[in-house]
């Protein structure tokens, strides 16, 4: 069976750039709000949740975010950030 990229490949990516247009820091609560209004699918609203709480930086949240891809087997379905 061929795994097929999704039509939201580089959604996430999207997300993360615009988190970090201004800042050099961002919290989970930021995240997930900037997630739901860019109507990410469900899968990926998953990921974005099992962010733990506190704040990131770009690095940071990348490092957990690709954990969370990775662990799904979703990196080449979703794409993965940087």
């Amino acid at each position: 069976m061929a795994v097929e990229r999704s039509e939201d490949y580089g959604a996430l990516q999207k997300v993360v750039d615009s988190l970090f247009l201004h800042a050099h820091a961002v919290s989970r609560l930021d995240v997930v709000l900037c997630a739901e209004a860019a109507d990410l699918p469900r899968d990926l609203m998953e990921i974005v949740e099992l962010l733990p709480p506190g704040r990131y930086t770009r690095e940071k949240l990348c490092i957990q975010l690709n954990s969370a891809i990775g662990g799904h087997g979703w990196g080449y379905v979703y794409g993965t950030v940087k």
